[in-house]
């Protein structure tokens, strides 16, 4: 008497959805070309790809040669005897199959459990998409509610790794989807361990069992016996390269999803296993978009937080273009990050001059923004009541040393103008500022002592020169001068100072934009490695003679 050839049909969701394919003849054609058994579409697809052939008893898989391969469970193959519930994906692209066998000793009498996780799986699947918007414990209850209901298994719980790769408890369930904290769920951590550890997923049928009774004694205690522990893995396919031999997948585990029970239930199962592990794998794909999610609103905070500061650290500059009593100044900062670690400010003396103080503090982000801040207020405060730039440095300097913030000083310049067009200064580790004279000559202004914030006891010396009509001051930060292009070399000093020379009795705005222009052009393509920081002070009267 013949035996009855058991049915078989493939099921995936493409852009026509859900399609069940049923396998009817003994060769069944897989590709691309017209008039296969299964007409699939795609880059990775063969015109002939492969064949389910019907021999002895069994439906095996053959590749026909297909250039970006044939894969079963993720595994690539030549020839495969298949079995119930088998993975089967043509190339490395979607839709990825599931190989329903039918038979007296397989399917029927647990086609009702496996429909029910398909459709859990289908869910978990649309989770994908939609499912980011959901939080993450909503995600861990669904897919253990799923788990416990269909294995009929007691508790479960998953555990998902930190970023240090070990594995953390999120979230623990029993029947009647009740929630249980890490401090109720007692159980051994070895099997989650070793499962996470290899990959594969680890059955205990009986916690009796002389193989396991005296390492997992604690477990039994409770009065555990069966135990299911299955990957929480992602499999990501490898960029295709030419050497098509290379194509393959590369799993990353996320977690484990672990059940138990007091009584042996469906645990036992071989297509509950498989079902589980198919669950297994959406509900990682899902669990990581969730997280990514939570990632992305985190980041978007923060984000929105910085424009904050960085709103913030505009607002406490002067404004960009300032009119004296015998100058004119304009300034810009322009922040490599969202807020920078450099300032620039203007103010009014007590006795009728004009304070300038361009600052750098090393570092950048947040950390350095705040350091700004408060030696901006120091400035200010200090200018009120002090004449001497060189006194005004050394009392900041001895404020910062006695705060002793960890690995963070900074340069800075500060100047005051005085209506006879002295210019006294003090120069606090930063670049000379340059003096342009009308006849084009050009010299620096460099006395002054160590950056603020490295030695409390520090002394500063300052310097006096007269600023004439016409003449222009340029403070800078080391951000414009060492703006470098694609090979390395930096904008330097010497540029700079000619760019000064040449363009001097330009008006003040037009000279700063033309300045950072000549930088970043310097620079081309090369990304912005430093805040850029200028301030130009232009001296446009003098109120009485004045000695060089």
């Amino acid at each position: 008497m013949a035996v009855k050839k058991p049915e078989a049909r493939l099921e995936f969701n493409d852009d026509q959805g859900r399609r069940i394919i049923r396998i009817e003849k003994d060769v069944f054609t897989i590709g691309r070309r017209g008039g296969q058994d299964l007409h699939l579409t795609g880059n990775e697809v063969s015109r002939e790809h492969a064949e389910l052939v019907y021999v002895d008893g069994h439906y095996v898989l053959r590749d026909r040669d297909s250039r970006f391969g044939t894969y079963v469970n993720g595994e690539r193959v030549k020839e495969h005897v298949m079995a119930h519930l088998d993975r089967v994906r043509f190339g490395t692209a979607d839709p990825e199959m599931m190989f329903f066998l039918a038979s007296s000793s397989v399917e029927r009498s647990t086609d009702l459990a496996v429909g029910d996780l398909r459709q859990i799986s289908s869910l978990l699947e649309g989770l994908r998409a939609v499912g980011s918007s959901r939080v993450l414990d909503d995600v861990l209850a669904l897919v253990l509610d799923s788990s416990i209901d269909v294995s009929a298994a007691e508790r479960g719980f998953i555990m998902l790794a930190n970023a240090e790769g070990d594995l953390e408890f999120k979230l623990g369930r029993a029947r009647g989807r009740a929630s249980l904290d890490g401090t109720v769920f007692r159980t051994s951590r070895k099997i989650p361990n070793q499962v996470f550890l290899s990959g594969r997923a680890q059955i205990v049928m009986d916690m009796l069992d002389s193989d396991w009774a005296e390492a997992h004694g604690a477990t039994i205690a409770m009065g555990i016996r069966n135990v299911l522990c299955v990957p929480l893995s992602l499999v990501h396919f490898r960029e295709r390269r030419k050497d098509v031999s290379a194509i393959g997948n590369e799993e990353r585990r996320i977690g484990v999803l672990y059940l138990d029970s007091k009584d042996k239930a469906s645990l036992h199962s071989r297509v509950t296993i498989a079902a589980l592990e198919t669950l297994a794998r959406e509900a990682a794909v899902a669990i990581e978009n969730t997280r990514l999610y939570r990632e992305a609103l985190e980041k978007v905070q923060i984000e929105q937080e910085l424009r904050i500061a960085a709103d913030m650290q505009q607002a406490l500059l002067p404004p960009r273009r300032r009119l004296g009593a015998n100058y004119e100044s304009v300034g810009a900062m322009v922040s490599c990050l969202a807020i920078g670690g450099d300032f620039f400010d203007c103010f009014d003396l007590p006795d009728g001059g004009a304070g300038f103080v361009l600052c750098d503090v090393s570092g950048k982000g947040p950390s350095a923004a705040l350091m700004t801040a408060m030696i901006q207020g120091m400035f200010r405060a200090l200018s009120e009541s002090s004449n001497s730039p060189a006194e005004t440095l050394r009392r900041v300097n001895q404020v910062l040393s006695q705060r002793s913030v960890k690995s963070k000083y900074a340069t800075s310049f500060y100047g005051m103008l005085w209506p006879d067009g002295r210019f006294v200064s003090s120069n606090g580790g930063h670049n000379p500022p340059i003096v342009a004279r009308q006849d084009g000559t050009v010299h620096r202004l460099e006395k002054g002592g160590l950056p603020l914030g490295l030695f409390g006891k520090a002394a500063y010396q300052e310097e006096t020169t007269v600023l004439h009509p016409g003449d222009t001051l340029l403070l800078f930060s080391d951000g414009v001068s060492e703006a470098a292009n694609p090979e390395g070399e930096e904008f330097g000093d010497h540029r700079l100072v000619e760019a000064l020379r040449e363009s001097r009795r330009e008006d003040p705005q037009k000279l700063l934009d033309l300045l950072f222009s000549k930088a970043k052009a310097f620079a081309g393509t090369q990304p912005q490695a430093d805040d850029m920081t200028a301030l130009i002070v232009r001296c446009t009267a003098m109120a009485a003679a004045a000695t060089t």
